[in-house]
């Protein structure tokens, strides 16, 4: 198989159940959002040997393809049958108990801190912003366009994404800046 298909050439590209769409189209935007996220994510393991923190970011970028092949889906075809696709409330749940177990090692926030840090912290926090604009980018999608526990996934990321920076940074030995 090619790398290649010269079939995107005129703008439009395909959705899951094969039916063409603008490459600008509001769908295909979200899931680009969560292909540049994850591209990240990959940047900052390739900065990072936290042996607690990696496994786990590797952990988010499979979740990350699931969310993208769900957006890739409007008629819900891959939903039975790929078992990887699938988001659920463990996986919020799962990521919920990262945040508190990360957060228990930090110092309460009392004010606005400044993204930054170490390498690897900084490019968290880079992720962040780009999870966040994700988020937007699947809300301005509607109510009916995805299953909800896709959209709680991806805000409860970027609370991690935010935790896991601090965190990363802390072990780095690198403080905070506040505001």
């Amino acid at each position: 198989m090619k790398i290649y298909t010269r079939t995107g050439d005129s703008g439009d590209t395909a959705l899951f159940d094969g039916t063409r769409v603008q490459k600008s189209d509001p769908r295909v935007a979200a899931y680009g959002d969560l292909d540049e996220l994850n591209a990240w994510l990959g940047f900052v393991t390739a900065n990072l040997s936290d042996d607690d923190v990696i496994p786990k970011l590797r952990q988010i970028q499979r979740d990350l393809f699931a969310i993208g092949a769900r957006l890739a889906d409007p008629s819900h075809r891959i939903a039975g049958r790929v078992r990887k696709a699938v988001i659920s409330a463990d996986d919020i749940a799962r990521l919920e108990t990262w945040i508190d177990e990360l957060d228990g090692e930090l110092p309460a926030l009392r004010r606005f801190i400044l993204a930054g840090g170490s390498s690897a912290g900084a490019s968290l926090h880079v992720a962040r912003t780009v999870c966040r604009r994700a988020e937007r980018s699947m809300v301005a999608l509607g109510d009916e366009a995805f299953e909800a526990e896709l959209l709680q996934y991806v805000n409860r990321l970027s609370d991690l994404l935010f935790t896991m920076a601090r965190a990363v940074n802390r072990r780095a030995g690198v403080p905070e800046v506040e505001w």
